[in-house]
């Protein structure tokens, strides 16, 4: 019955679930959850795409926009 007991940590934790409820509210944590999936999903796509050595398609949106905002330098 000390601190490694498993009751301890549930209760533990359905009070900190029931604080971050209170704080953020339920449609704000369901935007974050999906903003959280989201993030995954782009890591997962961009590991993906560097393992095949394939630039990422933010890299070269990322390098046209470079390139319309400074004409004057070479492009390598």
């Amino acid at each position: 019955m000390g601190i490694f007991d498993w009751k301890h940590w549930l209760v533990l934790l359905l009070v900190l679930l029931l604080v971050v409820l209170v704080l953020f509210g339920g449609k704000r944590l369901k935007s974050l959850g999906a903003d959280l999936g989201e993030s995954i999903r782009a890591l997962r796509r961009s590991l993906a795409t560097e393992d095949k050595g394939e630039p990422h398609p933010a890299e070269v949106e990322s390098a046209a926009r470079i390139a319309q905002q400074n004409p004057s330098q070479p492009r390598p």
